[in-house]
C-alpha cells in the first residue's frame, strides 16, 4: 500500500484505499490529484516526495469526500502547497462537517464524526480552467457526489476519481454511495465515449478501455432501482426500505452504512418519483412510497 506506480513519462499513481494520482510538472514539482484518507495518508505521501526530491505545488481534488480530502491539511501545513477543489466540492473541503450533516439529514452525532466520513478543514480555492497546470483537461464528472471532477493530464492519463467501482466491490456491496442518480447514469454514459492513454479510478484498476465498467456500473444501479421499485408494490417507509435492503443483499448495519446506503436510497427514492415510477403519500403523518 502506498506504493508509487509509474503510468507514463510524467504521470503516477499513489497505490491506496483511494488512488491519489501525481503528475510531474517538471524535473522538481509535481501535484496530486486527491490526497488520501487521512494524515497519516499525508505522512506516507510526503515521505514519497522526499525521496524522490519532489516539490508538492499544488492538490487538486477531484471531490470532497473524506477518503480524498483528508491528507490536506497535513500536506498544505508541511508544504505550503495550494489546494484546488470543483464548485460546491470547494465550501465541503473547507468546511467539511458539511459530509457527515448532509449524509446524516441533521447534526451528525459522535459516531459519525470520525476521519471516514469527517476530514479536518483546509485551505481550499476554487478549481477552474485557469487554475489549471498547463496542458490538463478538467472533466466534469457529477452524479457521485455534487460538483465531482477528474482530470485529464497531457500524457493522456484520465484520472476519473469515484464515477465507477470495480466488479469487486459493487459484488460485495451492491449498493455504492451516489448523491444524484440521474446525473450519475449521464456521466457514465459519457465516460463510456471517452478515449484515453489509460485510465485511473480511484477504486478500481487502471485501464486502458473503461468501458465495460463503465456499463457494470449502469446496470447495478438500474438493479437496485428496480429492486426499490419491485420492494414498493406496497406503500412503505423509508427505514423499511432500507432495512429489506439491507436484509436481501446481505449487508450489515451500523452508523456509517446507515447514514451512506441510506442516503443513497433516498436519492435513488427522488430519483424515482421524479421518472414517474413511484408515488410518494402521507398517510398518518408517514411518507410512503408505492410502486405506480
Amino acid at each position: 500500500m502506498y506504493e508509487l506506480i509509474q503510468i507514463s513519462e510524467h504521470d503516477y499513481y499513489i497505490q491506496s484505499p483511494a488512488k491519489i494520482g501525481l503528475v510531474k510538472l517538471n524535473d522538481t514539482e509535481v501535484c496530486l490529484i486527491d490526497s488520501g484518507n487521512d494524515k497519516d495518508a499525508g505522512r506516507k505521501v510526503r515521505k514519497l516526495l522526499d525521496e524522490h526530491e519532489w516539490t508538492l505545488k499544488a492538490i487538486y481534488n477531484t471531490h470532497s469526500n473524506a477518503d480524498h480530502i483528508g491528507g490536506n491539511k497535513y500536506l498544505q501545513g508541511q508544504t505550503g502547497c495550494k489546494i484546488y477543489a470543483p464548485g460546491i466540492e470547494c465550501d465541503f473541503t473547507r468546511h467539511p462537517i458539511l459530509e457527515p450533516s448532509l449524509l446524516y439529514g441533521g447534526y451528525p452525532c459522535k459516531d459519525l464524526r470520525h476521519k471516514f466520513l469527517l476530514a479536518q478543514e483546509s485551505g481550499a480555492e476554487y478549481l477552474t480552467k485557469e487554475t489549471l497546470p498547463e496542458g490538463f483537461e478538467l472533466i466534469p464528472l457529477p452524479g457521485h457526489f455534487f460538483d465531482m471532477a477528474g482530470f485529464r493530464t497531457p500524457d493522456d492519463t484520465v484520472y476519473l476519481a469515484d464515477c465507477l467501482s470495480s466488479r469487486e466491490t459493487l459484488d460485495k456491496y451492491q449498493i455504492g454511495f451516489i448523491y444524484d442518480v440521474a446525473a450519475y447514469l449521464n456521466t457514465l454514459e459519457k465516460v463510456k465515449t471517452l478515449k484515453a492513454r489509460l485510465f485511473v479510478p480511484a477504486h478500481a484498476e487502471a485501464a486502458k478501455d473503461i468501458t465495460e465498467l463503465a456499463q457494470y456500473n449502469i446496470d447495478k444501479v438500474n438493479e437496485i432501482a428496480d429492486k426499490i421499485v419491485s420492494l414498493c408494490k406496497e406503500p412503505l417507509g423509508f427505514e423499511v426500505i432500507l432495512q429489506r435492503l439491507f436484509t436481501e443483499y446481505g449487508l450489515v448495519m451500523n452508523f456509517e452504512q446507515y447514514v451512506l446506503v441510506g442516503s443513497t436510497v433516498r436519492s435513488y427514492l427522488a430519483w424515482l418519483k421524479d421518472t414517474g415510477r413511484l408515488n410518494a403519500v402521507f398517510e398518518k403523518n408517514l411518507l410512503l412510497w408505492e410502486k405506480i
